[in-house]
């Protein structure tokens, strides 16, 4: 739906907007001079999770995962609360705690916020960062001949769905719960550090791994082919699937986007399900030289990001993407 309406609205021209939302971006990016730019973005959503604290600290680095996504580093945050009447204001107390708590880790200020009474609990984050306008990431700019890396599992989606339904075993909500609070600035901070090249970018949250792959694919122009089995895959989110544990962003992510994909005939129904699973908090996937991709893996991992090569980019064939 909001791929057709945003098809229909005027662009506005301005030559310091580097980055907008044409070819569905992660964040925006306004550059203010030869070396410094504005990367913005902005987020919320309801609870995942029953515990108010964890809930905010999901939001916060939900949040500020955009800004990573383009290469920048965050520095204000704006709260956004949408919260009911006659609510335990404890809950409202120990959510912003949780999200302070992430921005703080992240060197971000929070200098500010809105709030609006509503019957369903909503929280997020507008975020400001930096970047060097030469230096931005973006999802459109992936190489025939490039890998692909992922710095995040897979499966919060249909685990959120399964905590829901009360369903879902204690190590799996530990483990989901553990991605979905660990921040992506470690693996930004690697690439800089190391001076590792990034063709493209993105993350991978509401749109899925085949969402967010078709973004980066479509907007480069190539076919991006994923090897199914290296991606990595949360404990229990396979049996979430089994179990019928779908939530209905899954269930549309994979209308609008599977008829951009083809399978191998080898690949389990689960798994290819489970590709179009809506992430929270999701991992950066990365389009870099294929030359550096095991130097970078090895160097993530040092740092505690767990990594993963998980396909290749190649030039524009039949279809955007291809699950082997």
């Amino acid at each position: 739906m909001l791929d057709k309406v945003l098809g229909k609205l005027a662009r506005q021209h301005d030559d310091n907007l580097l980055v907008g939302f044409d070819t569905a971006d992660d964040a925006a990016v306004y550059r203010l001079s030869d070396d410094l730019a504005l990367v913005q973005t902005v987020d919320f959503f309801t609870p995942i999770v029953d515990d108010p604290f964890t809930f905010g600290q999901i939001a916060a680095v939900n949040s500020l995962s955009d800004v990573y996504a383009m290469g920048g580093l965050p520095m204000t945050a704006l709260t956004i609360v949408c919260f009911p009447d006659g609510e335990d204001v404890q809950v409202l107390e120990r959510m912003l705690a949780g999200g302070l708590s992430k921005m703080q880790e992240a060197g971000c200020t929070v200098a500010g916020g809105h709030s609006v009474r509503d019957p369903e609990m909503k929280l997020g984050y507008s975020v400001t960062g930096r970047v060097h306008p030469k230096k931005i990431w973006t999802n459109s700019s992936a190489r025939a001949g490039d890998a692909l890396v992922l710095t995040k599992p897979i499966g919060t989606g249909v685990i959120s769905t399964a905590i829901k339904r009360g369903t879902a075993q204690p190590e799996w909500i530990d483990a989901a719960t553990a991605s979905m609070t660990r921040l992506n600035q470690r693996a930004v901070e690697v690439i800089h550090q190391g001076d590792f090249c990034v063709h493209a970018a993105t993350d991978v949250t509401g749109f899925g791994v085949i969402g967010h792959t078709r973004e980066m694919a479509i907007g480069s122009k190539v076919t991006v082919r994923l090897e199914a089995e290296r991606i990595e895959v949360l404990p229990g989110a396979l049996e979430c699937v089994a179990t019928g544990s779908i939530p209905g962003g899954l269930k549309a992510n994979r209308d609008f986007a599977e008829s951009c994909v083809v399978y191998a005939q080898s690949i389990p129904e689960d798994l290819k399900t489970l590709l179009y699973d809506p992430q929270t908090a999701g991992g950066l996937l990365l389009s870099v030289p294929s030359d550096i991709s095991n130097g970078l893996i090895a160097a993530l991992e040092v740092a505690g990001v767990a990594a993963a090569r998980i396909g290749e980019v190649l030039p524009k064939g039949e279809k955007p993407i291809e699950v082997r």
